[in-house]
């Protein structure tokens, strides 16, 4: 991933979080360079459990089979649903290009329809699959989209952090710009705030695991908190595989209508 990499948080925080002098050791910008280009394999398999949990408490479970491949020139990742009986069958497709000029590719069949539909760029700010993601949020940001400002360094739980606030060069963005907290020993952001477009805090996205398999860092746990619907969603992932030879024929429409 780099598929919701920069998607991040803590587990728990001390309320004393004392900021330090912020030291240039690197500039904003490098650190979110750092994020995006952290390695995790050619290719990956995992068992992805996705819970939507609403300001009652009540939970919906889906579970989800997914791969993602890095061909050197992009990313493609593709996820089957399996269940419920509602979603399953469902498929959705992202292809994100090394080329800073070119945007991500989407496409969700829905079995209903027996069709596929590419995504819009009109509809990457509507929520995927009814959970606190949006598309866009699937997809992976440029790095030149935004402007990349070191804005203080943390101490968490005797954890260093860089905290970056990126705004995007679109004024037209759905968000106003976000915070990223990041880990200064692996470059993983654990914890990511989004602003709406009055500049109000929209939701804030915390990763709460992280596991090393063949030796990559990969993100296992993570949560997405709408905190103005009080609405959240997790992702768990399960089974990882590394580096297994996933073959190119799996990302393609053909697939996403015959399943896996």
């Amino acid at each position: 991933m780099k598929n919701l990499k920069i998607l991040v948080a803590v587990i728990s925080m001390t309320i004393s979080m004392s900021y330090k002098a912020v030291t240039q050791d690197f500039t904003a910008r490098e650190i979110i360079q750092k994020v995006y280009n952290r390695a995790e394999g050619d290719d990956q398999t995992s068992f992805l459990t996705m819970t939507l949990i609403n300001k009652s408490g009540a939970e919906r479970i889906r579970k989800i089979k997914q791969f993602t491949k890095d061909t050197g020139e992009m990313e493609k990742s593709i996820m089957f649903f399996q269940s419920p009986a509602d979603v399953k069958n469902t498929s959705f497709m992202n292809w994100t290009y090394d080329d800073e000029n070119q945007s991500d590719d989407q496409w969700i069949y829905l079995p209903a329809l027996k069709k596929t539909k590419r995504i819009s760029s009109d509809s990457k700010s509507d929520y995927f699959m009814g959970s606190d993601f949006t598309y866009d949020d699937l997809g992976d940001r440029k790095l030149d989209d935004d402007t990349h400002k070191l804005i203080g360094e943390k101490t968490i739980d005797g954890v260093d952090y860089y905290l970056v606030e990126s705004t995007p060069k679109d004024e037209e963005y759905m968000y106003s710009k976000t915070k990223t907290w990041i880990r200064k020993d692996t470059f993983i952001g654990l914890k990511k705030e989004f602003y709406d477009e009055d500049e109000e805090l929209l939701k804030i996205l915390h990763i709460k695991k992280f596991e090393e398999f063949s030796g990559f860092l990969i993100i296992t746990n993570s949560e997405m908190h709408n905190v103005q619907k009080d609405h959240k969603t997790t992702m768990v992932l399960s089974d990882v595989q590394i580096n297994t030879g996933i073959s190119d024929s799996k990302f393609t429409e053909r697939m996403m209508m015959r399943g896996m």
